[in-house]
């Protein structure tokens, strides 16, 4: 629909219209200093005790390039290597760039839709025509404080993916730094088990010289050998992939890849975590959760926003200025001649009256609620799964510690004393020796898989879980072949 005219009333209110808008938006024209980076560093230094950075420059970034070098410098630790990896990690900061991005489309989205300014000339039979026009869209103008709440909520949920990203870094480098570890003290105790099989073989070659064992249990003692060896290379090719995983996770190259690690992982902790909530504390804090929640707002605001202009698609008005020059046949003097006006569009959707766009906005809004109560449900069965398996790793690799290690030196000191008294033979005093090494093995891949526990249960309650959320299974020992009865 379309009216034309010299309404002076109209004019008005479009001028007050473009100096309200100016005003409304003025104040959030300015983009933010931090890139919305504030949420991000409070979170992870709130949740993970750690620093987070938004490299900006050359110099920050050889800042540190810098920091990350002296922290390699000594042997790492599990809390540095996930500081290396929010420190280094450039996808990482890809998640910043984009939440930066974010913020830049939230600043836009606080201005007034800025006016189009047309110009039009026409010449012909000694004369012209000039026509002027600035064209306002209404609509937008009107609904900006509501496109401006719909913008912050996009923001807010453009920081909560920074945070999951900066959360799911971190973890994934906690994961890298135990498995690289575990690889690095299994390779160390197989190795030192090859050593003692090898000896024992040597000593079952002598034996069965002499006549004093039978070549069965000399074959036995070589087969055990060489199958330990073969596990002691596929070991090693196992720490080779942990330990680039490792390198992945911290985003290392060059020179930066030859650091070193400690000897074993950390001692188990004295007591494990008790949480009394672990459901509720999901709930309230997982990254994933946080995004559904803003989307839902989002989908809120647009909705409402959808309500208020149902009936109307689009509302633009123009000045227009028009002047005009010809030649007055009569005379054969120009002739000048000046118009002003206006013009009004309204796009009205006369076959529904926006009913289709409303309920498109309101099935939308159901789905992402609905998505969420569905999530919720996931991720209070998770927290109660990496609950129930942590404490299960922790009950296991405390249960190797304080019962089957000790048991197992009692074990073999007793029998070195038999056998040294003659009461066993060498046969008992190797088998022995066989069973505390697979002993030792399976330590190992306990407290691993306790310290993995561990990071699945706080990645359950604050976010960052993998694909693989689950524990893994023990790394099989040396193999393992049933003891000699005497």
């Amino acid at each position: 629909m379309r009216a034309t005219g010299a309404g002076e009333h109209l004019r008005r209110a479009l001028a007050g219209g473009l100096l309200l808008g100016a005003s409304m938006g003025g104040g959030c024209a300015k983009l933010s200093p931090d890139g919305g980076m504030l949420v991000v560093e409070t979170a992870a230094s709130s949740e993970l005790g750690q620093e987070v950075k938004k490299i900006n420059s050359a110099a920050e970034a050889a800042a540190q390039s810098a920091r990350v070098r002296a922290m390699l410098a000594r042997p790492l630790t599990a809390a540095g290597a996930v500081q290396i990896a929010l420190l280094n990690n450039r996808a990482l900061q890809a998640a910043f760039n984009e939440l930066g991005v974010s913020a830049a489309e939230f600043a836009e989205a606080s201005l007034p839709p800025p006016p189009t300014l047309s110009l039009q000339r026409i010449v012909g039979s000694g004369g012209f025509e000039i026509e002027r026009q600035i064209v306002q869209n209404v609509l937008s103008l009107l609904t900006l404080p509501r496109r401006r709440q719909i913008a912050q909520a996009r923001l807010g949920q453009a920081q909560a993916r920074a945070v999951a990203a900066t959360l799911s870094v971190s973890m994934e480098a906690a994961r890298a730094y135990v498995r690289a570890l575990a690889a690095k003290e299994a390779v160390k105790a197989l190795e030192e088990a090859r050593l003692a099989a090898e000896s024992a073989s040597d000593l079952a070659k002598q034996l069965g010289e002499t006549g004093a064992m039978s070549k069965l249990d000399q074959a036995r003692e070589h087969a055990f050998y060489a199958e330990l060896s073969a596990e002691v290379a596929s070991a090693r090719l196992s720490q080779v992939s942990a330990r680039e995983r490792l390198i992945r996770a911290l985003g290392l190259w060059g020179g930066d890849t030859k650091f070193s690690l400690p000897a074993k992982l950390a001692a188990l902790p004295a007591k494990p975590r008790a949480i009394a909530a672990v459901e509720q504390e999901a709930v309230l804090r997982r990254a994933d959760l946080v995004i559904a929640r803003w989307e839902i707002d989002i989908l809120a605001l647009e909705l409402g926003l959808a309500r208020k202009t149902r009936f109307i698609n689009a509302l633009e008005v123009a000045g227009i200025s028009k002047t005009e020059k010809d030649i007055d046949p009569t005379t054969g003097e120009p002739d000048k001649i000046k118009r002003r006006g206006f013009e009004l569009d309204i796009e009205i959707p006369i076959y529904d009256f926006g009913e289709a766009r409303v309920r498109r906005a309101e099935e939308t809004y159901m789905a992402a609620v609905n998505r969420l109560l569905a999530r919720a449900v996931d991720v209070r069965s998770e927290a109660r799964e990496a609950y129930q398996l942590y404490r299960g790793a922790y009950d296991i690799a405390r249960h190797y510690e304080r019962e089957v290690l000790p048991l197992r030196k009692i074990i073999a000191e007793e029998t070195l004393l038999n056998y040294n008294a003659m009461i066993r033979d060498v046969l008992a005093l190797l088998s022995e020796a066989r069973a505390r090494m697979n002993a030792n093995a399976a330590a190992i891949a306990a407290r691993r898989d306790f310290w993995l526990a561990a990071i699945e249960l706080e990645a359950a309650i604050i976010g960052g879980r993998a694909a693989e959320a689950a524990v893994p299974a023990s790394t099989p020992g040396p193999p393992r072949r049933p003891a000699r009865e005497h």
